[in-house]
Formats: structure tokens, C-alpha cells, sequence
């Protein structure tokens, strides 16, 4: 019985193809999870979304030019992290605006485009992914992403969580504040390229935000917060990917929903938790009250 269930539990590993979207997820998951971690500290969840959408018409128009996509995908990521930055320090529209015109426009471009082009280029794979049909080269494009970004978070964290923190203290004590600010989006575009061919341009902003923000609620220190969300990421993506395998779904969009609910339930754990020492502090007053009054019955 034991065997059998052994077997059963290797049959998905038997197959070239979910094994190639193991190994991509074990690639993409701790630099993306990593990252989550400063853009939810540095509140640029949608910063995450809106580059995410606005790399279509980069896709698209590499396409057109018969470049790697990964470059055009790059260029509009990177374009698009700067315009927003620009206009948020050249205006008086506040970021969260800057970003919704800015992704609406690149994404709506992207469509036009897209539409208006016969070509072979199959819009789903782009937008959603395509895990089942990651080739070698998807992985090589992942892997030397991937990679580096991973080790500049872990070299230079502590310069960038400053600067998530509080970016005048940062200037003051003498960190480019201006590299890292346009490092970090330069990381953040790279990123969602790695994840381009697996997760997708939609489904990547949830490897970019549910696992920094599952960390957040569980741990009280950035150490333990990387780790935790590089373990959240991991869970979710291997897990999700056998899950899709007998479930007969697409791998993506079962990572996500995995994701989510690991983020409820670090929701609901934190709430309780919360509530728990809330009524803990509440008691020791109460007990502390009681007794002094008991020892001035006793006198």
C-alpha cells in the first residue's frame, strides 16, 4: 500500500514537462518572493501590476521586429517604471493615479496593436502563461534573471529596506537614494520578464505581492520575513503544480488560488492572535487591580 502510494506520489515527476515547470518555479519563486518583501514594505504592490500589464506592447512590438520578447517585455517594464516615476515627481498626481493611467494606457496600446497585426504570437500565453510548455530556453532566460536579482536582494537589503523606510534618513546617512529607487524598478521589470513564459503577465503580480504580504502578517523582522516568503512561494508553486496535475487545471491560476489562501489563513491567524493579546493585556490591569485591592483589605 505504502509503494503504491509512493508511486502515486512520483507519477507527475515521470513526465518532461512538469518537471521542466518544477524546476521553473524553483527557479522564479525566491527572487520573486524575495522582491514581494521590499514592494510590500515600500507600499509598491501596484507598482508590481502596473509594470506587469504595461510589458504587452514591448512583447508585442519585439515581436514585429523579430528581437527575443524578453527585451522588448524589458524595455516597455522598464519604461513604464520610469514614466511612472517621473511624472509622480514632476506632478501633483499622487502615485497610485500616475500608475493606474500609466498601465491602463501601456496595456490598452498593447491590445491595439496586438489587434491590429496578423501574426502567430498567441496573446494567452502571453497573458497567462504557459508552464506546461516551458522549453529549455525559458529556463536559461529564467535562471540568468533570476538569479542575479536574487543576490543583489540578499547583498544590498539592508540599502534597500532603508531606503522602503524612510528615503530622506537614507539620503542623510549617504545611500544613492536615486540608484536604488531606479535599481529597484529595474529589478522589479527584470523579474516579471523571468516570469514572462511560466506565470504570465496577469498571474506574475501574485508571486510579486501574496507571498511578501503572507510574510508580513506572520513575522515581526525582515530576515524572517524573506524566509517565509521565499518558503510561501515555494509551497505554492510546487503544490499548486501537482495540484493542477490531478486536478486537470492550468498550473498558473492553482498557484494563485493557492496563494490567496495561504493569505487568508495568515489573515485569520493574525486576527486571532491579535485578539488574544488584546484580552491578555486587558487581563493583567484587571489582576493587577484586584490584588492591590486585596492587600488594602488586608491592612
Amino acid at each position: 500500500m505504502d509503494g503504491n502510494l509512493i508511486d502515486l506520489a512520483l507519477l507527475p515527476l515521470q513526465f518532461p514537462f512538469m518537471q521542466k515547470a518544477l524546476l521553473i518555479t524553483v527557479i522564479i519563486a525566491p527572487a520573486a518572493a524575495m522582491l514581494s518583501c521590499f514592494l510590500v514594505l515600500k507600499g509598491w504592490s501596484l507598482m508590481g501590476d502596473a509594470v506587469s500589464h504595461a510589458i504587452l506592447p514591448g512583447v508585442v512590438l519585439a515581436y514585429l521586429a523579430g528581437i527575443p520578447l524578453v527585451f522588448g517585455a524589458f524595455i516597455a517594464g522598464l519604461f513604464t517604471a520610469l514614466a511612472t516615476g517621473f511624472i509622480k515627481d514632476h506632478s501633483r498626481v499622487k502615485q497610485d493615479t500616475v500608475m493606474g493611467v500609466v498601465f491602463s494606457g501601456m496595456f490598452g496600446l498593447g491590445i491595439v496593436i496586438y489587434t491590429r497585426i496578423e501574426s502567430g504570437l498567441h496573446l494567452d500565453h502571453i497573458l497567462f502563461g504557459n508552464m506546461l510548455g516551458v522549453g529549455a530556453e525559458d529556463l536559461w532566460t529564467a535562471g540568468l534573471i533570476a538569479v542575479p536579482v536574487a543576490v543583489i536582494l540578499l547583498v544590498k537589503w539592508r540599502d534597500i529596506l532603508a531606503h522602503a523606510f524612510d528615503p530622506v534618513q537614507a539620503r542623510m546617512v549617504g545611500l544613492p537614494v536615486r540608484a536604488i529607487h531606479y535599481g529597484l524598478l529595474a529589478i522589479l521589470s527584470a523579474t516579471i520578464v523571468a516570469m514572462l513564459s511560466s506565470v504570465g503577465i496577469i498571474l506574475s503580480i501574485a508571486f510579486l505581492i501574496a507571498p511578501g504580504a503572507v510574510a508580513f502578517l506572520l513575522t515581526r523582522r525582515f530576515g524572517p520575513m524573506l524566509l517565509t516568503a521565499v518558503a510561501v512561494a515555494l509551497i505554492a508553486g510546487i503544490s499548486g503544480i501537482y495540484a493542477s496535475f490531478w486536478l486537470d487545471s492550468a498550473p498558473a491560476p492553482t498557484i494563485v488560488l493557492i496563494l490567496t489562501g495561504l493569505f487568508v489563513a495568515a489573515l485569520v491567524l493574525r486576527i486571532r492572535l491579535t485578539s488574544q493579546n488584546a484580552a491578555l493585556a486587558a487581563s493583567v490591569p484587571e489582576a493587577t487591580g484586584e490584588r492591590r485591592a486585596g492587600l488594602r483589605e488586608e491592612t
